[in-house]
Order: C-alpha cells, then sequence, then structure tokens
C-alpha cells in the first residue's frame, strides 16, 4: 500500500509490446490542476514510452471529477479509442461535498466502462489533504497517472486476448 511510505509507480516497458497502434484517450479535471498535471504527465509519459505517439493520445479537459464520467462516454461514442485514464482529485472538506463526488465520479466511470465494453482505468485521488495529494502525482508515493496508464494497457491486452 502506497501508506507503507514506498513508491508504487514503478513500470516495466518489457510487458508491453504491439502497442504503437493503440488509441488511447485521457480526461483530466483541471479542479486541482497542479495535481492533475503532474498525473497526466505520468501517464502520457508511459503511453510514449511503449510507443503510443502523440496523435494517438486525446487529451480533454473537463472542469471537475463529476464531469469525468459524461467526458469518457462520449470519448467512447464518438473516438475510435482503445482505453481511456479518466483523472481527477477529490480532496476532503468539511462537508459531505467530498463523498456525493467520489461516489458519483467512481460509479459514473463504472458504468461507462462496463456499457461501453472501452477500458477505462480509474485515476481519481480521494485525499484527505493536498500534501497526500502531491505524494502520490510525483511525491514519495510515486505517480498514480503511470500506474493508471499501466493498468489501461494491460486492461487493453486482456480485452485484445479475450474478444
Amino acid at each position: 500500500m502506497a501508506t507503507s511510505l514506498k513508491n508504487l509507480s514503478t513500470f516495466d516497458k518489457s510487458k508491453y509490446s504491439n502497442c504503437a497502434d493503440l488509441n488511447v484517450g485521457i480526461v483530466v479535471s483541471a479542479w486541482n490542476k497542479e495535481i492533475t498535471e503532474n498525473l497526466l504527465k505520468g501517464a502520457l509519459d508511459v503511453f510514449s514510452s511503449v510507443g503510443i505517439t502523440e496523435d494517438k493520445v486525446v487529451v480533454e479537459w473537463v472542469p471537475g471529477a463529476f464531469e469525468l464520467p459524461l467526458s469518457a462516454q462520449l470519448m467512447c461514442r464518438n473516438l475510435q479509442l482503445d482505453g481511456i485514464v479518466a483523472i481527477g482529485v477529490v480532496i476532503q472538506g468539511e462537508t459531505k461535498h467530498f463523498d456525493f463526488v467520489c461516489q458519483g465520479t467512481t460509479n459514473g466511470i463504472m458504468q461507462v466502462m462496463l456499457s461501453e465494453n472501452v477500458p477505462i482505468a480509474f485515476c481519481v485521488l480521494t485525499d484527505n489533504n493536498i500534501e497526500q495529494s502531491r505524494d502520490r502525482s510525483g511525491g514519495k508515493h510515486g505517480n498514480k497517472g503511470i500506474e493508471a496508464a499501466a493498468a489501461c494497457l494491460d486492461m487493453i491486452k486482456l480485452k485484445k486476448k479475450i474478444s
């Protein structure tokens, strides 16, 4: 677990061959942009390292985490994508808003993935404070954008194998 004070964001690109022909999307929340930009960079670095060129990666920005499911659905329905990474950050505040946004975003992304049959990697940090988010977006716990991009590639590979 990340709470054991170690970086879990290792990525072995040798596991991934024949990725140059993949088309992927990334939907990114503009809320907490300091964090989401770092997560986006991690995901883009992974895709680039396995041969997915910039012209095969569609990046769309949305206002916040709650808008991620609809934007992922629009990408699924209107673009020919093999997989998507959904990036956002929700930081605990003093009200229940955190709970509603986290639950809605999580359920929405899962529903889109299942209904559209497109792998969507969940890279939405749900932290207690900004420092935890920094630690998970390039800090001492690594970069969850790296892990999400790798999960996306794994699920694309699984879908192609089973289909």
